[in-house]
């Protein structure tokens, strides 16, 4: 069992150039776990299809997480960077942060979420750990191995991020719902007023005859 008080809690992205590789990256973290390397608390191998929804190939870790209600970080983030904000922040569509923020504020809008959703991209299944560990040395040996491009945040940012990010989708679903809704009352509205127009002219059609020079 890893030493909590020396080891820092980060979420790591590990893309590779082939399938194979993030199978075996996997392998390689769970035997970390296993003889106290490393703490891994979730980890999975996903992948983005074209519609930029993530798929979990394999998971393990001792939070479960399938879902989302009650579930672990890597679960949530899952969800998170294959829905619509992840699309959005850099995931299927290949999108900047800087496309969404001017440049000079990149130090204001530093993002874990838009920089792990950019590392996973279209192609080759990638590895997601949410993992403590005494330093970044034995999972960057094993993935530099498999020649793996590593991407590693702070828990601490990514959850914050991930709680952010399912208030904003909250909220985007309630208005979206109430643009709907009035919608259709501004359609059904202007179905009636049409209709008593309609009425007006069959009830009193001399008023129309009368104003016809």
């Amino acid at each position: 069992m890893v030493d909590d008080t020396t080891t820092t809690r980060n979420v790591i992205a590990v893309t590779f150039e082939e399938e194979a590789s993030a199978f075996e990256a996997f392998s390689r973290v769970k035997e970390l776990d296993s003889r106290g390397d490393i703490d891994v608390h979730g980890a999975a191998v996903v992948a983005r299809e074209d519609d930029g929804k993530l798929v979990e190939k394999d998971e393990f870790g001792d939070d479960n997480y399938e879902g989302t209600a009650g579930g672990g970080l890597v679960g949530l983030l899952v969800g998170v960077l294959g829905g619509p904000i992840g699309v959005l922040i850099g995931g299927a569509t290949g999108l900047l942060v800087g496309s969404l923020f001017d440049e000079d504020d990149d130090d204001e809008t530093d993002s874990a979420l838009a920089e792990l959703s950019k590392a996973i991209r279209v192609g080759p299944p990638a590895l997601l750990v949410d993992v403590s560990e005494p330093s970044p040395e034995a999972i960057d040996a094993v993935m530099a191995h498999l020649n793996g491009a590593v991407v590693r945040r702070s828990f601490v940012d990514v959850e914050t991020e991930v709680a952010a990010a399912q208030d904003a989708q909250r909220e985007a679903k309630k208005k979206a719902r109430k643009d709907l809704r009035d919608a259709r009352k501004n359609h059904e509205k202007d179905k009636v007023d049409a209709r008593i127009t309609e009425l007006r002219a069959k009830l009193h059609p001399h008023k129309k005859a009368a104003s016809t020079p």
